[in-house]
């Protein structure tokens, strides 16, 4: 097999997995659970979402690859989401 396939394989695989169970995803089912839509109209309007917000993504990273090398993108990432979790638990816990 091609080494790029191994790499397309490598960026598809995470992706899907990072996005089993997130707020978008969660989003989605509540709209198409709701009914009141065409489920075919659901998922053309989550894909549209998600390949904008794929493709703006990529050309950030594309544009900025120089200057976002020298920045700890896992560590800010990875404090962001402990943040939201953080937010969250203080949300439930109020309620």
């Amino acid at each position: 097999m091609h080494p790029d396939v191994y790499k397309l394989l490598a960026v598809f695989g995470t992706v899907f997995l990072a996005e089993l169970g997130d707020k978008t995803q969660l989003a989605t089912v509540l709209f198409a659970a709701e009914g009141k839509q065409n489920p075919v109209l659901v998922f053309i309007a989550a894909a549209g979402a998600l390949c904008l917000s794929t493709a703006i993504a990529v050309f950030i990273g594309s544009m900025g690859a120089e200057y976002l090398k020298r920045v700890p993108l896992n560590l800010i990432a990875g404090l962001g989401f402990l943040a939201l979790g953080v937010w969250t638990l203080i949300g439930y816990w109020r309620a």
